[in-house]
């Protein structure tokens, strides 16, 4: 249990889970307080499973936390805020999220399935917390447009990162050094009090 005004950052990965090359697990080695949240089973597409599994990591913190969330990890983040009151919640960085109205390419979800297991529709709701969204100009799982318009009704300041893909290893994301910098920069937004009116 941490007890001190010094977020913990959690991580919140997709629905690929915990993959030790990817940016969220080499952010957080590079940390002193996180916590990620644990893989499910293979394929498991149960919504209620993943917030449950984000509650469980929560309940284990005491104090503030900054979520990263990636992916499908964006959408588990927006669906719990939904929920719950978030008090605990500081700020979240949410990178990449996908179109899950939308169809995917081929080996993904389909949009049946994806509301069979509870992730539609996507919440329009603000936010009650600081956030950032970060997007890219050719991700394969959403148009920007759309990531922008997610931005806008969660209350996210929204960074266009580029032609990044899906900010992943298959797009070359490993490694990636604007994260810890877009993460950087919300810590010390929460650290002064900036932004608490987003």
């Amino acid at each position: 249990m941490h007890n001190t005004d010094t977020p913990t950052v959690v991580f919140v990965p997709g629905l690929r889970d915990h993959n030790p090359d990817h940016w969220q697990s080499l952010l957080a080695d590079t940390l002193p307080k996180t916590r990620t949240v644990p893989p499910l089973e293979r394929n498991s597409l149960n919504l209620d499973a993943r917030e449950a599994a984000l509650d469980t990591i929560l309940s284990e913190i005491d104090g503030p936390v900054v979520l990263v969330a990636h992916s499908a990890g964006v959408m588990i983040t927006v669906h719990w805020a939904a929920r719950r009151d978030g008090h605990q919640i500081v700020g979240a960085l949410l990178v990449a999220p996908p179109d899950l109205e939308t169809p995917m390419p081929e080996g993904h979800s389909t949009v049946q399935d994806l509301d069979d297991a509870g992730w539609l529709p996507i919440p329009r709701e603000p936010l009650p917390f600081p956030c950032t969204a970060v997007a890219s100009t050719n991700d394969p799982l959403s148009t920007f447009d759309r990531a922008a318009d997610f931005a806008e009704s969660w209350g996210a300041r929204l960074v266009n990162a580029g032609a990044v893909g899906h900010l992943n290893p298959i797009s070359g994301y490993g490694h990636w050094e604007q994260g810890h910098q877009f993460l950087e920069e919300l810590l010390e937004e929460v650290a002064t009090g900036a932004g608490t009116d987003s």
